[in-house]
Protein backbone atom coordinates (compact mmCIF):
# COMPACT_ATOMS: atom_id res chain seq x y z
CA UNK A 1 0.00 0.00 0.00
CA UNK A 2 1.21 3.44 -0.77
CA UNK A 3 0.64 7.31 -0.25
CA UNK A 4 1.17 8.50 -3.05
CA UNK A 5 2.55 12.27 -2.43
CA UNK A 6 5.79 10.38 -1.02
CA UNK A 7 6.44 8.67 -4.22
CA UNK A 8 8.28 10.28 -6.96
CA UNK A 9 6.21 11.14 -9.62
CA UNK A 10 7.39 9.25 -12.72
CA UNK A 11 5.81 9.83 -16.10
CA UNK A 12 3.08 7.22 -16.29
CA UNK A 13 2.14 4.99 -19.43
CA UNK A 14 -1.19 5.01 -20.58
CA UNK A 15 -3.00 1.75 -20.95
CA UNK A 16 -3.37 2.21 -24.48
CA UNK A 17 0.69 2.42 -24.27
CA UNK A 18 0.97 -0.77 -22.02
CA UNK A 19 -1.88 -2.49 -24.27
CA UNK A 20 1.26 -1.17 -27.61
CA UNK A 21 3.84 -2.58 -25.36
CA UNK A 22 1.78 -6.37 -24.84
CA UNK A 23 1.63 -6.69 -28.94
CA UNK A 24 5.20 -5.48 -29.53
CA UNK A 25 7.12 -8.03 -27.47
CA UNK A 26 9.06 -10.67 -29.25
CA UNK A 27 7.70 -14.10 -28.27
CA UNK A 28 10.44 -16.44 -27.01
CA UNK A 29 8.09 -19.08 -26.46
CA UNK A 30 4.98 -20.22 -28.36
CA UNK A 31 1.76 -19.58 -26.64
CA UNK A 32 0.25 -23.30 -25.06
CA UNK A 33 -3.01 -24.09 -23.66
CA UNK A 34 -2.58 -24.47 -19.40
CA UNK A 35 -0.64 -22.56 -16.96
CA UNK A 36 2.20 -20.51 -16.42
CA UNK A 37 3.22 -20.62 -19.84
CA UNK A 38 5.98 -17.91 -20.86
CA UNK A 39 5.06 -15.88 -23.86
CA UNK A 40 7.57 -13.61 -24.27
CA UNK A 41 10.60 -11.97 -21.61
CA UNK A 42 12.28 -8.58 -22.89
CA UNK A 43 15.52 -7.14 -21.65
CA UNK A 44 14.54 -4.45 -19.06
CA UNK A 45 17.70 -3.76 -17.26
CA UNK A 46 21.31 -5.61 -17.39
CA UNK A 47 23.89 -4.32 -14.91
CA UNK A 48 27.51 -5.68 -13.67
CA UNK A 49 27.88 -5.94 -10.34
CA UNK A 50 29.43 -2.46 -10.25
CA UNK A 51 26.34 -1.16 -11.62
CA UNK A 52 23.99 -3.19 -8.91
CA UNK A 53 26.25 -1.58 -6.00
CA UNK A 54 25.84 1.74 -7.21
CA UNK A 55 22.22 1.46 -8.61
CA UNK A 56 21.46 0.50 -5.05
CA UNK A 57 24.22 2.40 -3.06
CA UNK A 58 21.57 5.61 -4.35
CA UNK A 59 18.65 3.58 -2.28
CA UNK A 60 17.78 3.25 0.96
CA UNK A 61 18.85 -0.61 0.56
CA UNK A 62 22.05 -0.51 0.27
CA UNK A 63 24.39 -2.67 -1.28
CA UNK A 64 25.41 -4.77 1.18
CA UNK A 65 24.17 -8.06 -0.14
CA UNK A 66 24.94 -7.45 -3.36
CA UNK A 67 27.50 -10.14 -5.03
CA UNK A 68 26.75 -10.62 -8.57
CA UNK A 69 25.26 -8.44 -11.48
CA UNK A 70 21.77 -9.12 -13.05
CA UNK A 71 19.49 -9.09 -15.81
CA UNK A 72 16.31 -7.96 -15.53
CA UNK A 73 13.13 -9.17 -18.03
CA UNK A 74 9.39 -8.02 -18.16
CA UNK A 75 7.83 -11.24 -18.98
CA UNK A 76 5.06 -11.94 -20.14
CA UNK A 77 2.89 -15.44 -19.61
CA UNK A 78 -0.72 -17.26 -19.14
CA UNK A 79 -2.67 -17.51 -16.23
CA UNK A 80 -6.33 -17.11 -15.29
CA UNK A 81 -8.45 -14.44 -14.01
CA UNK A 82 -10.88 -14.17 -11.54
CA UNK A 83 -13.56 -16.62 -13.03
CA UNK A 84 -10.86 -18.98 -13.86
CA UNK A 85 -10.87 -17.94 -17.33
CA UNK A 86 -7.52 -17.89 -19.60
CA UNK A 87 -5.82 -14.22 -19.47
CA UNK A 88 -2.40 -13.08 -19.69
CA UNK A 89 -0.24 -11.33 -16.71
CA UNK A 90 3.03 -9.76 -16.82
CA UNK A 91 6.26 -9.62 -14.40
CA UNK A 92 9.48 -9.10 -13.98
CA UNK A 93 12.72 -11.75 -13.63
CA UNK A 94 15.64 -10.97 -12.51
CA UNK A 95 18.36 -13.13 -12.94
CA UNK A 96 21.75 -13.37 -11.21
CA UNK A 97 24.78 -13.74 -13.00
CA UNK A 98 25.73 -17.42 -11.46
CA UNK A 99 24.35 -20.49 -12.79
CA UNK A 100 22.94 -21.78 -9.17
CA UNK A 101 20.70 -19.17 -8.02
CA UNK A 102 17.96 -19.56 -5.33
CA UNK A 103 14.51 -18.82 -6.22
CA UNK A 104 12.34 -15.82 -4.35
CA UNK A 105 9.51 -14.22 -4.67
CA UNK A 106 8.73 -10.47 -3.62
CA UNK A 107 4.98 -9.12 -3.89
CA UNK A 108 4.44 -5.27 -4.48
CA UNK A 109 2.23 -2.76 -2.60
CA UNK A 110 -0.56 -0.68 -3.65
CA UNK A 111 -0.67 0.30 -7.50
CA UNK A 112 -3.38 1.61 -9.36
CA UNK A 113 -1.47 2.88 -12.22
CA UNK A 114 -1.14 -0.04 -14.17
CA UNK A 115 2.84 1.07 -15.60
CA UNK A 116 3.77 1.89 -12.24
CA UNK A 117 4.91 -1.35 -11.59
CA UNK A 118 8.62 -2.97 -11.79
CA UNK A 119 8.11 -4.77 -15.11
CA UNK A 120 7.92 -1.46 -16.52
CA UNK A 121 9.00 1.16 -14.27
CA UNK A 122 12.87 1.15 -13.71
CA UNK A 123 12.64 4.38 -11.26
CA UNK A 124 10.93 2.42 -8.61
CA UNK A 125 11.08 0.97 -5.08
CA UNK A 126 9.93 -2.58 -6.57
CA UNK A 127 12.42 -2.90 -9.21
CA UNK A 128 15.00 -2.05 -6.55
CA UNK A 129 13.92 -4.74 -4.32
CA UNK A 130 13.83 -7.26 -7.47
CA UNK A 131 17.59 -5.77 -8.06
CA UNK A 132 18.61 -6.41 -3.88
CA UNK A 133 17.15 -10.14 -4.84
CA UNK A 134 19.18 -10.85 -7.62
CA UNK A 135 22.38 -9.04 -6.75
CA UNK A 136 22.00 -11.70 -3.98
CA UNK A 137 21.69 -14.49 -5.84
CA UNK A 138 18.45 -15.27 -6.06
CA UNK A 139 15.81 -15.29 -9.90
CA UNK A 140 13.83 -12.78 -8.47
CA UNK A 141 10.44 -13.25 -9.39
CA UNK A 142 8.18 -10.09 -8.64
CA UNK A 143 4.70 -10.41 -10.41
CA UNK A 144 2.21 -7.16 -11.31
CA UNK A 145 -0.95 -9.09 -10.76
CA UNK A 146 -3.49 -9.10 -12.75
CA UNK A 147 -5.01 -6.19 -14.55
CA UNK A 148 -1.25 -4.43 -13.75
CA UNK A 149 1.57 -4.35 -15.88
CA UNK A 150 1.31 -5.39 -19.38
CA UNK A 151 -1.87 -7.15 -18.40
CA UNK A 152 -5.51 -6.90 -19.40
CA UNK A 153 -8.35 -6.25 -17.39
CA UNK A 154 -8.90 -4.77 -14.11
CA UNK A 155 -6.72 -4.94 -10.91
CA UNK A 156 -8.67 -7.15 -8.33
CA UNK A 157 -7.19 -5.27 -5.22
CA UNK A 158 -6.32 -7.33 -2.68
CA UNK A 159 -8.12 -10.49 -3.90
CA UNK A 160 -5.74 -13.41 -2.14
CA UNK A 161 -6.59 -15.78 -4.70
CA UNK A 162 -5.53 -14.48 -7.99
CA UNK A 163 -2.49 -12.85 -6.07
CA UNK A 164 -1.46 -16.54 -5.40
CA UNK A 165 -2.30 -17.77 -8.58
CA UNK A 166 -0.86 -15.34 -10.64
CA UNK A 167 2.36 -15.51 -8.95
CA UNK A 168 2.66 -19.36 -9.02
CA UNK A 169 2.42 -19.29 -12.75
CA UNK A 170 4.80 -16.58 -13.11
CA UNK A 171 6.84 -18.81 -11.37
CA UNK A 172 6.20 -21.44 -13.87
CA UNK A 173 7.64 -18.69 -16.62
CA UNK A 174 10.77 -17.55 -14.54
CA UNK A 175 11.76 -21.86 -14.25
CA UNK A 176 11.14 -22.06 -18.43
CA UNK A 177 13.09 -18.15 -18.46
CA UNK A 178 15.68 -19.61 -16.03
CA UNK A 179 16.72 -23.00 -17.92
CA UNK A 180 16.27 -20.84 -21.66
CA UNK A 181 18.95 -19.20 -20.00
CA UNK A 182 21.32 -22.11 -19.38
CA UNK A 183 20.76 -21.52 -15.06
CA UNK A 184 19.63 -23.81 -12.81
CA UNK A 185 15.96 -23.10 -11.43
CA UNK A 186 15.75 -24.05 -7.66
CA UNK A 187 12.16 -24.87 -7.06
CA UNK A 188 12.34 -23.96 -3.41
CA UNK A 189 11.37 -20.53 -2.97
CA UNK A 190 11.64 -18.17 -0.35
CA UNK A 191 8.91 -15.11 -0.29
CA UNK A 192 8.64 -11.65 0.78
CA UNK A 193 6.94 -8.45 -0.11
CA UNK A 194 5.45 -4.96 1.10
CA UNK A 195 2.25 -3.94 2.18
CA UNK A 196 -0.36 -5.37 -0.36
CA UNK A 197 2.47 -7.80 -1.28
CA UNK A 198 2.53 -8.76 2.59
CA UNK A 199 -0.61 -10.18 2.30
CA UNK A 200 -0.23 -11.28 -0.96
CA UNK A 201 3.04 -12.73 0.46
CA UNK A 202 1.33 -15.16 3.05
CA UNK A 203 -1.14 -16.20 0.41
CA UNK A 204 1.33 -17.78 -1.55
CA UNK A 205 2.87 -19.28 0.92
CA UNK A 206 -0.50 -20.98 1.70
CA UNK A 207 -0.79 -21.76 -2.26
CA UNK A 208 2.79 -23.26 -2.36
CA UNK A 209 2.69 -25.10 0.63
CA UNK A 210 -0.77 -26.51 -0.26
CA UNK A 211 0.06 -27.55 -4.10
CA UNK A 212 2.93 -29.76 -3.84
CA UNK A 213 1.99 -30.98 -7.21
CA UNK A 214 3.37 -27.65 -8.50
CA UNK A 215 6.75 -28.58 -8.70
CA UNK A 216 7.55 -25.89 -6.13
CA UNK A 217 8.26 -25.63 -2.50
CA UNK A 218 7.80 -22.99 0.45
CA UNK A 219 11.25 -22.20 2.11
CA UNK A 220 10.54 -19.53 4.07
CA UNK A 221 8.01 -16.63 4.57
CA UNK A 222 9.22 -12.86 5.20
CA UNK A 223 6.18 -10.40 4.72
CA UNK A 224 6.37 -6.64 5.02
CA UNK A 225 4.13 -4.41 6.68
CA UNK A 226 0.82 -6.36 5.29
CA UNK A 227 -2.67 -5.67 5.35
CA UNK A 228 -3.13 -9.40 6.81
CA UNK A 229 -6.34 -8.35 8.65
CA UNK A 230 -8.90 -6.42 7.09
CA UNK A 231 -11.64 -7.06 9.50
CA UNK A 232 -9.87 -6.76 12.81
CA UNK A 233 -7.06 -4.40 12.12
CA UNK A 234 -7.35 -2.26 8.91
CA UNK A 235 -10.83 -1.33 8.62
CA UNK A 236 -10.89 -0.55 12.37
CA UNK A 237 -7.97 1.59 11.94
CA UNK A 238 -10.25 4.12 9.23
CA UNK A 239 -12.60 4.55 12.22
CA UNK A 240 -9.92 5.13 14.89
CA UNK A 241 -7.85 7.16 13.29
CA UNK A 242 -4.98 4.72 13.25
CA UNK A 243 -5.01 4.98 9.39
CA UNK A 244 -4.27 8.71 8.22
CA UNK A 245 -8.15 9.84 6.93
CA UNK A 246 -6.61 10.66 3.62
CA UNK A 247 -5.04 7.44 3.07
CA UNK A 248 -7.94 5.44 4.46
CA UNK A 249 -10.63 7.21 1.72
CA UNK A 250 -7.97 6.19 -1.20
CA UNK A 251 -7.52 2.19 0.43
CA UNK A 252 -11.45 1.82 1.17
CA UNK A 253 -12.26 3.89 -2.35
CA UNK A 254 -9.82 1.34 -4.18
CA UNK A 255 -11.31 -1.42 -2.20
CA UNK A 256 -14.88 -0.73 -2.62
CA UNK A 257 -14.33 -0.42 -6.60
CA UNK A 258 -12.45 -3.45 -6.85
CA UNK A 259 -14.44 -6.17 -4.92
CA UNK A 260 -17.64 -4.48 -6.44
CA UNK A 261 -16.75 -6.55 -9.17
CA UNK A 262 -16.29 -9.61 -7.65
CA UNK A 263 -19.33 -9.28 -5.14
CA UNK A 264 -22.83 -7.09 -5.52
CA UNK A 265 -21.52 -4.72 -3.10
CA UNK A 266 -24.03 -1.67 -4.71
CA UNK A 267 -25.59 -1.23 -8.12
CA UNK A 268 -24.81 2.40 -8.02
CA UNK A 269 -22.54 4.64 -6.98
CA UNK A 270 -24.23 7.02 -5.55
CA UNK A 271 -25.34 4.26 -2.78
CA UNK A 272 -21.61 4.57 -1.52
CA UNK A 273 -19.57 7.88 -2.35
CA UNK A 274 -21.36 11.07 -1.54
CA UNK A 275 -21.51 13.73 -4.22
CA UNK A 276 -19.90 14.94 -6.54
CA UNK A 277 -17.82 11.63 -5.85
CA UNK A 278 -20.24 9.39 -6.93
CA UNK A 279 -20.04 10.95 -10.49
CA UNK A 280 -16.15 9.73 -11.32
CA UNK A 281 -14.93 7.88 -7.89
CA UNK A 282 -15.13 4.43 -10.12
CA UNK A 283 -13.06 5.96 -12.93
CA UNK A 284 -10.03 6.86 -11.32
CA UNK A 285 -9.74 3.41 -10.31
CA UNK A 286 -9.64 2.12 -13.84
CA UNK A 287 -5.84 1.07 -14.08
CA UNK A 288 -4.73 4.49 -16.10
CA UNK A 289 -4.61 6.84 -13.04
CA UNK A 290 -1.89 7.17 -10.77
CA UNK A 291 -1.98 7.72 -6.75
CA UNK A 292 -0.46 10.96 -7.77
CA UNK A 293 -3.10 11.74 -9.91
CA UNK A 294 -6.20 10.43 -7.77
CA UNK A 295 -5.60 11.81 -4.02
CA UNK A 296 -6.28 15.11 -5.04
CA UNK A 297 -9.62 14.20 -6.49
CA UNK A 298 -11.06 12.37 -3.47
CA UNK A 299 -12.55 13.90 -0.20
CA UNK A 300 -10.25 14.57 2.92
CA UNK A 301 -11.83 12.09 4.80
CA UNK A 302 -13.87 8.85 4.76
CA UNK A 303 -17.30 11.46 6.20
CA UNK A 304 -16.77 13.85 3.17
CA UNK A 305 -16.38 10.63 0.64
CA UNK A 306 -18.47 8.28 1.80
CA UNK A 307 -22.51 8.00 2.83
CA UNK A 308 -23.55 7.73 6.23
CA UNK A 309 -25.34 4.24 5.55
CA UNK A 310 -22.24 2.54 3.24
CA UNK A 311 -19.65 3.65 6.73
CA UNK A 312 -22.49 2.16 8.88
CA UNK A 313 -22.22 -1.56 6.37
CA UNK A 314 -17.97 -1.29 6.62
CA UNK A 315 -18.51 -0.81 11.19
CA UNK A 316 -20.73 -3.59 10.89
CA UNK A 317 -20.04 -6.38 7.78
CA UNK A 318 -22.67 -8.56 6.94
CA UNK A 319 -23.65 -10.33 3.66
CA UNK A 320 -21.77 -9.71 0.21
CA UNK A 321 -19.57 -7.01 2.25
CA UNK A 322 -18.44 -9.28 4.30
CA UNK A 323 -17.78 -11.95 1.47
CA UNK A 324 -15.40 -9.24 0.49
CA UNK A 325 -13.45 -9.02 3.29
CA UNK A 326 -13.29 -12.17 4.42
CA UNK A 327 -11.38 -12.41 0.07
CA UNK A 328 -8.87 -10.37 1.23
CA UNK A 329 -8.35 -11.91 5.05
CA UNK A 330 -7.48 -15.55 6.10
CA UNK A 331 -3.54 -15.70 4.87
CA UNK A 332 -2.21 -16.02 8.46
CA UNK A 333 -5.11 -17.36 10.37
CA UNK A 334 -6.30 -20.34 7.26
CA UNK A 335 -3.12 -22.54 7.78
CA UNK A 336 -0.33 -23.29 9.13
CA UNK A 337 3.21 -23.00 7.66
CA UNK A 338 5.81 -25.73 7.88
CA UNK A 339 8.71 -23.06 6.91
CA UNK A 340 10.61 -20.29 8.88
CA UNK A 341 8.63 -17.35 9.42
CA UNK A 342 9.53 -14.06 10.25
CA UNK A 343 7.39 -10.89 10.23
CA UNK A 344 8.45 -7.06 10.08
CA UNK A 345 6.33 -4.17 10.16
CA UNK A 346 6.64 -0.90 12.20
CA UNK A 347 4.31 0.83 15.01
CA UNK A 348 4.80 4.15 13.38
CA UNK A 349 3.26 2.87 10.44
CA UNK A 350 0.02 5.31 10.13
CA UNK A 351 -1.35 2.90 6.69
CA UNK A 352 -0.74 -0.30 7.68
CA UNK A 353 -1.32 -0.40 11.49
CA UNK A 354 0.96 -2.62 13.17
CA UNK A 355 -1.97 -4.39 14.86
CA UNK A 356 -2.14 -6.16 11.34
CA UNK A 357 1.20 -7.96 11.88
CA UNK A 358 0.52 -8.50 15.80
CA UNK A 359 -2.87 -10.31 14.85
CA UNK A 360 -0.73 -12.12 12.14
CA UNK A 361 1.56 -13.21 14.58
CA UNK A 362 -1.36 -14.57 17.19
CA UNK A 363 -2.93 -16.37 14.48
CA UNK A 364 0.69 -18.25 13.46
CA UNK A 365 0.86 -18.89 17.21
CA UNK A 366 -2.74 -20.47 17.38
CA UNK A 367 -1.29 -23.00 15.00
CA UNK A 368 1.77 -23.89 16.81
CA UNK A 369 4.05 -21.27 14.78
CA UNK A 370 6.56 -18.92 16.00
CA UNK A 371 6.75 -16.27 13.83
CA UNK A 372 9.14 -13.64 15.18
CA UNK A 373 8.41 -9.75 14.97
CA UNK A 374 11.27 -7.29 14.37
CA UNK A 375 9.88 -4.07 14.99
CA UNK A 376 11.34 -1.48 12.17
CA UNK A 377 11.80 1.70 14.65
CA UNK A 378 10.05 4.74 13.77
CA UNK A 379 10.04 3.90 9.66
CA UNK A 380 6.62 5.01 8.10
CA UNK A 381 4.35 2.98 6.05
CA UNK A 382 6.86 3.78 2.83
CA UNK A 383 10.36 3.31 4.57
CA UNK A 384 9.75 -0.04 5.91
CA UNK A 385 11.21 -2.48 2.57
CA UNK A 386 14.25 -0.02 2.66
CA UNK A 387 14.81 -1.12 6.75
CA UNK A 388 13.17 -4.65 6.50
CA UNK A 389 14.74 -6.36 3.02
CA UNK A 390 18.58 -5.71 4.01
CA UNK A 391 17.89 -8.32 7.18
CA UNK A 392 15.81 -10.61 5.04
CA UNK A 393 18.21 -11.07 2.96
CA UNK A 394 20.96 -12.12 5.13
CA UNK A 395 18.21 -14.24 7.06
CA UNK A 396 16.72 -15.78 3.73
CA UNK A 397 20.36 -16.98 2.65
CA UNK A 398 21.45 -18.30 6.22
CA UNK A 399 17.95 -21.05 5.84
CA UNK A 400 18.51 -24.28 4.28
CA UNK A 401 16.36 -24.20 1.34
CA UNK A 402 13.56 -26.54 2.43
CA UNK A 403 10.66 -26.98 4.68
CA UNK A 404 11.52 -28.20 8.38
Amino acid sequence: MTKPLRHKIIPALTAATCAAALLSVPAVAAAAPGRGPLLSAVPVQSLDQAGVRATLDATPFGSATARYGVDAYRVTYRTTDVRDRPTTASGLVVLPRTTSPRTAVYEHGTRSNRADVASVQEDLQDRQAGLVLGAAGYVAVLPDYLGLGTGPGFHPYLDSRTEASATLDLLRAARTLTADRGKRFDPRVFVSGFSQGGQAAMAVGEALQGDPGSGFRLAALAPVSGPYDARGAELPGIFDGRVAPDVAVFYLSYWTVSMNRLFPLYRNASEVFRAPYDQYAESLFDGSHSEEDIFPRLAATPAAMFTDSYLNRVRHLSGPLLDAARDSDGTCSAWRPRVPVRLFASAADTQVPIANSLNCQRDLRAHGVDAPLTRLGSAEHLDTPGVALPQIVPWFDSLPAGPR
